[in-house]
């Protein structure tokens, strides 16, 4: 099952601080808006986003239908199927956001140890 680009939200309690923090290892910021308090950054192939007040812990998160450039691949399941999927499986999901037949949605599910996947498509 291919699940499209991966990173991992990191819930912060300052993100001007971890802005700098990640800066200083080499990240840049690649989007997000401070304002509305997260940020995404890159380094090469890893991205991190940094949310402030938005939830309660980390997530690990991916994106179907983009790469780690956020380009669209129109190749890849379809976040629907991924969940699809995941149901055969036997795995519990929970937030869903599936209401249409495409575009946009997203569902998380919870690893043994209790730390959230987010698969959450944008396109």
């Amino acid at each position: 099952m291919q699940l499209g680009a991966f990173s991992i939200s990191l819930a912060v309690k300052d993100l001007q601080a971890s802005k700098a923090f990640y800066e200083a290892l080499g990240f840049t910021v690649f989007g997000g808006q401070a304002e509305h308090h997260y940020l995404i950054m890159k380094n090469g192939p890893a991205i991190i986003g940094l949310f402030q007040g938005m939830f309660s812990q980390n997530i690990l998160t991916f994106n179907p239908r983009w790469d780690q450039e956020c380009n669209t691949l129109e190749n890849l399941p379809d976040v629907r199927d991924i969940h699809a999927e995941v149901r055969r499986q036997g795995l519990k999901t929970e937030q869903e956001a599936l209401e249409s037949e495409s575009g946009p949605g997203s569902f998380v599910i919870v690893d043994p140890d209790g730390n959230p996947v987010l698969i959450d498509q944008h396109c």
